[in-house]
């Protein structure tokens, strides 16, 4: 093993988790993203920066890019963290497999839970509690007359909250589902489950389908503000935590899961029960509430790639908090209702960042660099805002 790692999408902040949990034990750290305004390049622990072209834009051109970077470099392993470049990097795996390893299940596990509909199915199919689910429009026609509102359109395949409609009449209901099925392909209708809170069960299983780490945060705030991904979250540990726990180490057993994954619960606002959304097979946005929390998921993930498995770390520090300011607290306190209650919340500066550290300060300079360079690019705030 010459510790060299290979990490995309430099811009999210589960990248630099990546970047910093990994470079701070000496590993040689080879960050990528499309552009050189990118937060993670701007880390101390960033040795070394390539640009690819856009993963969506230019699929093909991405692919020859990334394969021609580790064919010419010694790396142990390559990190896909964001979906962008996931579904490339699968779709051609054997190429990649030829040079290095590839931090993610096999692709037949991996498209249980890359696909919705088929985290969805097998849930269903196994009584894991979820919410009523609609697998296609034919199905919403067929039970036309008991549909009770609001539903819930989302993406099968999408992150962040991107694509999610409500809707409140049947043909509210048709209009957006044909709207959004041209943007997004395959769709989901679930339910509404009024908010009783969100909680997510973060865990690394080894390639017998055994769990080796998990903690476990509760949302306390998000963008969008009706749900998104969390910019204040804390970890626990209660009765309902552990339930979360029991329900995903399960659910990813009965997928034979291996790697990292993220079980993602709601809670019922009218009974308090747990309702599964989704599992999401990268790391998570609030990865370094992991780290944070005793549980270093990116190192870990390399040990049991690299040697096969990894001793258990299966208890984790608990009411450790993390934010993530820039800018998803900053637009929760702006689009969230009470502001003049909220701010004294907002303002306590002592909480730990996801971007911001004063022992590695680049990336929050990066991100504002970043951020500039994005200002009139209207797609980039489409996606940053959700919109």
């Amino acid at each position: 093993m010459n510790r060299n790692v290979l990490v995309t999408d430099a811009q999210m902040r589960s990248s630099l988790a990546v970047i910093r949990s990994l470079g701070k034990k000496g590993f040689n750290i080879t960050a990528g993203e499309e552009t050189r305004f990118t937060t993670g390049f701007f880390s101390k622990y960033c040795g070394k920066k390539i640009i690819y072209p856009n993963p969506i834009k230019e699929e093909e051109k991405f692919v020859e890019s990334l394969l021609a970077t580790v064919k010419n470099n010694d790396y142990d392993i390559l990190f896909p963290v964001a979906d962008n470049c996931l579904k490339p990097i699968i779709e051609n795996r054997a190429e990649f497999d030829k040079y290095t390893k590839i931090a993610l299940p096999d692709n037949d596990t991996f498209m249980k839970a890359y696909d919705k509909g088929n985290t969805l199915k097998i849930a269903i199919e196994n009584d894991i509690p979820c919410p009523k689910t609609y697998f296609s429009i034919d199905e919403l026609y067929e039970n036309q007359e008991k549909l009770t509102y609001p539903l819930i359109i989302k993406p099968r395949i999408s992150s962040g909250s991107r694509g999610f409609k409500t809707c409140h009449s049947f043909n509210d209901l048709i209009s957006n589902y044909k709207e959004l099925q041209e943007e997004f392909g395959a769709l989901l209708v679930q339910e509404y489950i009024p908010y009783g809170g969100e909680m997510g069960v973060y865990t690394l299983f080894n390639f017998e389908s055994e769990p080796r780490a998990v903690t476990v945060h509760q949302r306390i705030r998000s963008y969008p503000v009706s749900g998104g991904p969390s910019t204040l979250r804390k970890t626990i540990k209660n009765e309902i935590s552990e339930e979360a726990v029991k329900i995903g180490f399960e659910l990813l057993k009965i997928m034979k899961w291996s790697g990292v994954g993220m079980v993602e619960f709601r809670i019922d606002g009218r009974d308090g029960s747990l309702k599964l959304m989704e599992v999401n097979s990268r790391f998570w946005g609030s990865l370094q509430l992991s780290i944070l929390s005793g549980v270093d998921f990116p190192y870990m993930l390399y040990r049991l790639f690299m040697n096969g498995d990894v001793e258990p770390v299966l208890d984790y520090k608990e009411g450790i908090y993390c934010r993530w300011l820039l800018p998803g607290d900053i637009l929760w306190f702006l689009n969230a209702p009470n502001k003049s209650q909220n701010i004294k919340k907002f303002l306590k500066w002592d909480t730990p960042d996801d971007i911001i550290s004063k022992d590695d300060i680049g990336p929050t300079f990066g991100f504002i660099v970043a951020t500039l360079r994005y200002i009139f690019d209207i797609e980039m705030w489409k996606f940053v805002l959700r919109r």
